[in-house]
């Protein structure tokens, strides 16, 4: 070998060791790779037996790798997951020799670890022999209990009664539940509905308008809506929530909706309840006025047949009369006939049964009415029936005939206390600003009282403290006033005995100015 051909072998022996050094160091490398990484880095045989394990093992499972050498991975498999992966369950994806399987893998301590392994399996190029399968395999049980909790979550969001929907972006409904499907026939693929087709105009507005810019503000809102059902339009009470996890687009939110129709038809069913007893308590304090009523129809019918007897007297002395001298008895035989009309309007008002209507109105209508009507008992009994009403009192919001019930049910009290009471002289209803849109009505009489531990009880329905009473008076006036938004309550007055009651009203801001005061026998 000449010395061409001995620097030409030299310089290939220098190249394969420098190759060598290179691939020793690339081989250092990933050797440092695989045993820096969290994840459990595997070579297994056929038969699953280790062959390797990476430094993982003794974070993610508890074993040192040396103590899985020689190990079948099969033997640590929960059985379950092991028959997945040997009949190649539709929960392994497998494909020309890589597959991929989320699993339970038993740790050194006994407990199983969640592990999601991507293999890769190596054969023999020219026999097609399975020489190993390398592993990669980490520990996924957060993941695994993150999706559970949303399984479960899904589920219970698909059986609940609730009309559960998901909206986008375009605010279109892509997706709903099972009981908005079955309500409002929406098809269980995936959809793209508008909102306008399930909630009413006034609904759908107010969500436009105000409550997704609250929600996307805020987070959340919750109110009562209406939604457009099958067979007409269903009460709903609406959550709104903001889908904010971390990498949610903006602009996606939910609905949930609790159908609130047996609730709303209870409400008005007891409205209606309340409004019947309400009627028969004023039937029952119509009776109370009888003698009332006849004075009142009494007093313009006597009129009327003097004035008539008189007029036919003059028609039958002078036949020859004018017309115009007839004419100031038949005005006032019109005023009577005007005075009684009035009259019957104003008690048929009071006894007919009707819904009850808040309005704004001037306290002292109400007053001047009620007190007309109790005018004729008070009169009878000799009590003087004192009325104070303030006309710079801002108007209230009440229901005129439910108020005035309330009145003449304080009144019949007060004058049924003051007959038994010998030093009992006047009954003063009065009225006065109590807060910033508040008027208080005070009914004060001077009769005996009511005993203190009396005192807790005289609102509870069928309590009474008068034999021909039946106990409904004072519990029907306060459910009136609190349907009102309103109050009544008692005050005890410990000068000179007697009780008040307060009447409790909302008022508007507003003041007419004047002011005054009468007293009626």
């Amino acid at each position: 070998m000449n010395i061409f051909d001995k620097a030409a072998l030299q310089a290939r022996i220098t190249e394969l060791e420098s190759r060598n050094a290179a691939l020793e160091e690339e081989k250092r490398h990933y050797q440092w790779l695989a045993e820096s990484t969290t994840d459990l880095i595997s070579r297994h045989a056929r038969d699953g037996t280790f062959l390797y394990a990476s430094q993982a093992a003794r974070a993610l499972l508890g074993y040192e790798p040396e103590e899985l050498i020689g190990v079948s991975a099969y033997q640590l498999f929960h059985p379950a997951d092991l028959n997945d992966l040997l009949n190649k369950s539709p929960q392994v994806y497998y494909h020309d020799g890589f597959y991929q399987q989320t699993y339970r893998f038993r740790a050194k301590a006994g407990h199983y670890v969640w592990f999601e392994t991507t293999s890769r399996t190596r054969r023999d190029p020219a026999t097609g022999e399975l020489l190993d399968i390398l592993c990669v395999s980490r520990d996924v049980g957060r993941r695994i209990e993150a999706e559970a909790t949303r399984e479960r979550l899904a589920q219970v969001v698909e059986s609940t009664t609730d009309y559960v929907l998901f909206l986008g972006p375009d605010q279109h409904i892509f997706s709903a539940n099972e009981a908005a499907r079955r309500c409002f026939s929406l098809p269980k693929a995936t959809m793209q509905m508008a909102l306008g087709t399930l909630y009413q105009g006034e609904s759908l507005t107010l969500l436009q308008e105000v409550v997704f810019p609250a929600v996307e503000r805020y987070g959340s809102w919750s109110g009562e809506l209406e939604m457009r059902g099958i067979d007409g339009n269903v009460p709903v009470l609406s959550v709104v929530l903001s889908h904010r996890s971390r990498g949610a687009e903006p602009g996606h939110f939910a609905l949930l909706n609790r159908d609130i129709s047996v609730r709303k038809a209870s409400e008005a069913q007891a409205r209606r309840h309340q409004e019947q007893i309400a009627h028969a308590n004023r039937l029952a304090a119509a009776g109370e006025l009888a003698s009332n009523i006849a004075h009142e129809l009494n007093q313009p019918l006597g009129a009327i047949a003097n004035y008539t007897s008189g007029a036919l007297i003059k028609c039958q002395q002078t036949p020859e009369c004018s017309a115009s001298e007839l004419r100031l008895p038949l005005e006032r035989i019109d005023q009577q006939v005007q005075r009684l009309a009035e009259r019957l309007r104003h008690l048929r008002s009071f006894v007919r049964k009707r819904s009850h209507r808040v309005r704004p109105m001037m306290l002292a209508d109400v007053v001047i009415a009620a007190c007309q009507l109790c005018e004729w008992q008070y009169q009878q009994a000799s009590i003087l029936l004192v009325q104070r009403t303030p006309s710079e009192l801002p108007r209230i919001y009440a229901d005129p005939i439910a108020l005035e019930q309330v009145i003449v049910n304080l009144l019949l009290n007060a004058l049924s206390a003051s007959r038994g009471c010998p030093d009992a002289q006047q009954v003063t209803i009065s009225a006065q600003k109590s807060g910033h849109r508040q008027v208080t009505l005070c009914v004060e009489d001077q009769g005996p009282g009511i005993a203190q531990d009396r005192q807790s009880a005289i609102f509870d329905a069928f309590y009474t403290t008068r034999e021909e009473g039946l106990g409904m008076g004072l519990a029907i006036s306060r459910s009136l006033m609190e349907s009102m938004g309103g109050a009544l309550t008692l005050r005890p007055i410990n000068t000179h005995g007697g009780a008040c009651f307060d009447v409790t009203l909302r008022a508007e801001t507003t003041h007419h100015h004047g002011a005054q005061a009468s007293a009626s026998p």
